[in-house]
């Protein structure tokens, strides 16, 4: 058993034992390690946030405070990276030293493979908070990066997966196009507005699509190329960069 694994079921142990606890000397003779190392562990766990509690004397061991943490949760790949770039995105919300704590405990839970897998997502977010809070594109009235188009799901899929996408557009002066094959590169959030960065195979060459006016988009199973973000599209203002998570 790894540590990560360990200490996982470090905390499901003290979860079952409830207010009887249980002892180092237990705890170490159930997972084959020595006291020291489960000394060390429960000290991870308590430095991550897990309430628990020793108790001196004969008899005395560890007591997690089930009052004040939740069940135990099983979270898909998929989950637990839409969870961390969620969190990640928010640090100037309300309460957001506790979404921090919650990001740092997932991405210390998450497998190897799936914490890449949400850094490398993390890196197609791109973000820009521009003073006025209008969209550079249309000046027309206020934007509402909390309402999403019912395309926006699907253009989810794309950059996660990098896959092909095929959208209907409809453009700032009205025309329309369809069946539009694009490859997603990036999102990016310019103010209140929410952008596709795509190179568009009919143009030829990296375009901007506002995703409130994408009015279709159909997945495929044609994976991406890869692209050099700064050579598609120029260099990024001084005030924008990637969703960084930690």
């Amino acid at each position: 058993m790894n540590r990560t694994d360990r200490l996982y079921a470090i905390a499901e142990e003290l979860r079952r034992a409830g207010p009887a606890g249980r002892t180092s000397t237990a705890l170490a003779e159930r997972f084959e390690v020595a006291t020291r190392t489960v000394k060390r562990d429960v000290l991870a766990l308590q430095e991550a946030g897990l309430p628990i509690w020793s108790t001196a004397g004969p008899g005395g061991g560890y007591v997690l405070d089930e009052s004040a943490t939740l069940p135990p949760l099983t979270f898909s790949s998929r989950e637990a990276i839409a969870i961390s770039v969620a969190l990640a995105m928010g640090p100037a919300l309300p309460f957001a030293p506790d979404g921090r704590s919650a990001l740092a405990k997932l991405l210390a839970a998450m497998r190897p493979e799936d914490r890449a897998a949400a850094e490398a997502l993390g890196g197609r977010i791109w973000t820009r908070t521009r003073p006025d809070g209008r969209d550079p594109e249309d000046r027309s009235g206020p934007m509402r990066a909390d309402v999403r188009p019912p395309a926006a799901r699907v253009v989810d899929e794309a950059i996660r997966d990098q896959v092909v996408v095929v959208i209907d557009y409809t453009d700032g002066r009205g025309e329309v196009t369809e069946r539009r094959p694009v490859e997603p590169q990036a999102y990016a959030l310019d103010g209140d507005q929410w952008f596709l960065l795509a190179w568009c195979r009919r143009r030829r060459a990296g375009r901007w699509f506002r995703l409130d006016r994408i009015d279709r988009a159909v997945l495929t199973t044609e994976r991406t190329t890869p692209r050099d973000l700064v050579e598609v599209f120029g260099t990024a203002p001084d005030d924008a960069a990637p969703l960084v998570l930690r």
